[in-house]
């Protein structure tokens, strides 16, 4: 059996609080991660929307020019703040997301954005679902109507550990992408993520087992803190999970850090005990990951 975390590491979910001063929000990241990875941890996650509040209307607000890359610090401070926080922190940085505007298309997007510890840029993954939902009496929110998919399963790999899978919120809810990600051989699957209380309720650790138990790889879910004086109410709750779904560390819906240490055996001995890596049966149902090659990254 092929050992896809190849040695122990420290994973870090930074639950942040965040304001409407996207200046002061880099900065407070940059407290977090910096507590993080003082505690060991060398892979180091951002929530969804780390850099600004999270709604429709803050999106073209906050929206800062990625391509072409690399931008200008006056394009994307958050892109220049996170590949310095990476070379100062000696980490590998999952940016969370932020707003993102194509200004070729002057289309709008969700994107995360990953760095080295060099600061080098090593992937960028644009939110592939929107979260289009309208629950009668709860919640109404369309994503769609100012934002754009992207097109891509994102996979970066990182020499000393393996690879890792990086998709955004609503993502998590389509399992094609875990199951390609775990089949080309990613050892976790990060989602940041900005659930509401009324899906983060029903949903959140659901899917996050869900994930984990599917493809016995580890699941890391990386929410803002809740504000109850914000317009949006995050659910909080950021957690890591084991391959065989066992929680192995959680946050409340206050400003946190959970630094988890992940270890490779414990997805070798999942595998060997529920074997369903030998067991499925193509005979019957296609491998969804056949054809896949667009997006790795």
């Amino acid at each position: 059996m092929a050992k896809l975390l190849k040695t122990s590491v420290k994973l870090a979910l930074i639950q942040l609080a965040t304001t409407a001063d996207k200046a002061h929000n880099l900065r407070h990241a940059r407290t977090k991660v910096l507590e993080a990875t003082k505690a060991g941890a060398r892979i180091v996650v951002l929530p969804e929307c780390f850099n600004s509040p999270y709604g429709t209307k803050y999106f073209p607000q906050y929206a800062e020019t990625l391509l072409p890359s690399p931008p200008s610090e006056s394009q994307s401070p958050s892109y220049h703040a996170l590949s310095s926080l990476a070379r100062e922190s000696n980490a590998y940085i999952i940016g969370g997301s932020i707003p993102e505007l194509e200004s070729s298309s002057k289309k709008l997007y969700n994107t995360s954005l990953t760095f080295a510890p060099s600061g080098k840029l090593l992937a960028t993954h644009r939110k592939v679902h929107l979260f289009d939902i309208d629950i009668p009496g709860k919640i109404r929110f369309k994503e769609s109507e100012v934002l754009s998919p992207g097109n891509k399963i994102t996979i970066v790999d990182i020499p000393e550990y393996g690879k890792v899978a990086i998709a955004i919120c609503y993502d998590i809810r389509f399992p094609e992408l875990a199951t390609i990600a775990a089949r080309k051989g990613a050892f976790l699957l990060i989602y940041p993520g900005a659930f509401n209380l009324t899906t983060g309720a029903l949903h959140w650790e659901l899917q996050a087992r869900a994930r984990a138990m599917d493809n016995q790889v580890f699941v890391g879910l990386c929410s803002p803190a809740r504000d109850m004086q914000a317009e949006y109410h995050a659910w909080g709750h950021s957690m890591v999970v084991d391959p065989n779904a066992e929680v192995m560390g959680e946050l409340e819906e206050g400003e946190g850090v959970l630094v988890v240490e992940l270890k490779g055996e414990r997805i070798e001995e999942v595998r060997k005990g529920i074997p369903i890596y030998d067991q499925r049966r193509f005979d019957v149902y296609p491998d969804v990951s056949e054809g896949f090659g667009r997006g790795e990254e």
